[in-house]
């Protein structure tokens, strides 16, 4: 098996040694002092659950798609931000001969609707989505920490489309120490997750706490309880489905038990403005805001605090 992981930060790194442990061959795309730190130290997956150490000689490391050998992929993971997600799939149609007949792409990013500029060149029966809640850091450039896990890794098709192809990877996932199941109702899971990243991710960046810290003032608490009703109603008006059936039964378990259990958490939004980076904001209460137009649905906080990221990206390079 021939996996091609694009995109070098913490959870791709985790998921490549992941597939190396069970004897895949993979090949990361990867630039600048990351290429070159795995190409001189390998990768390592350390943390909860099993340690994987992997020489420079285990893994394949590209910089350039022209460099790329000629079918030979079975699978690609799309670990990058969402925000290079244009970019990327813009070069995987330029190189699909790089792709095996049935290839097949599975997205492991955060946010809804990530397929979207996928199937622009590529079919629904070639396009899947994953829901990540286990939480990956990137202490040094070829290391991934597993730092937090509470359900499994859930494969399967925004498209509605079987996954039950892709139980090949998501029983090596499994074996390497990582749960992952393949599922037919991706959509109300990535809903869940947006639900729980929309109201924290944004609002801890932009006041600079970690999510426990948003569930001790009545003022934060007013505005994510105004942000998952909009969500709610955003669903409720569309196609799509979550795991509760109203926000009053979404608030009980993510007040009493998830943010309790990420506490000390700090989002990857609030990780990206460190750093000075754009966010995932068009993924995440982006979405929100797109899906409220199309349905006519009020997305008032959503929009604000879309605005307020933005904002903050404007001062970046």
């Amino acid at each position: 098996m021939n996996v091609l992981v694009i995109g070098s930060g913490a959870v791709g790194i985790g998921l490549a040694a992941s597939m190396l442990s069970q004897n895949a061959n993979i090949s990361i795309y990867a630039r600048g002092e990351t290429a070159d730190a795995i190409r001189k130290n390998g990768i390592k997956r350390v943390g909860l659950f099993k340690h994987y150490t992997f020489a420079p000689q285990d893994v394949n490391v590209y910089d350039n798609y022209s460099d790329i050998p000629k079918n030979t992929f079975d699978y690609v993971f799309i670990t990058s931000k969402t925000t290079a997600n244009e970019d990327i799939s813009d070069k995987l149609n330029q190189s699909r001969d790089i792709l095996k007949d049935n290839f097949k792409i599975i997205i492991f990013q955060n946010g809804f609707g990530n397929d979207e500029l996928y199937l622009r060149y590529f079919s629904p029966k070639e396009v899947f989505s994953a829901r990540v809640i286990t939480g990956f850091a990137r202490p040094e450039r070829h290391i991934s920490e597993v730092t937090v896990y509470t359900e499994p890794i859930l494969i399967g098709s925004l498209q509605k489309e079987d996954p039950s192809d892709l139980k090949v990877i998501a029983d090596m996932i499994t074996a390497s120490g990582i749960n992952c199941e393949i599922t037919k109702e991706v959509d109300r899971y990535l809903w869940a997750k947006m639900l729980y990243n929309c109201a924290l991710n944004p609002l801890g960046a932009i006041l600079d706490v970690a999510y426990g810290k948003l569930t001790e003032s009545e003022y934060s608490i007013e505005i994510m309880d105004k942000i998952i009703d909009e969500i709610f109603n955003v669903i409720d008006a569309s196609e799509y489905e979550t795991l509760w059936e109203s926000p009053d039964e979404y608030r009980d378990i993510f007040y009493s038990k998830l943010v309790p259990d990420t506490y000390n958490h700090y989002s990857s939004t609030h990780q990206d403005i460190k750093k000075k980076i754009r966010t995932e904001i068009d993924s995440l209460n982006g979405k929100v805001i797109e899906l409220g137009d199309a349905y006519n649905i009020d997305v008032s906080t959503n929009r604000i605090i879309y605005n307020l990221i933005k904002s903050i990206e404007n001062d970046f390079d």
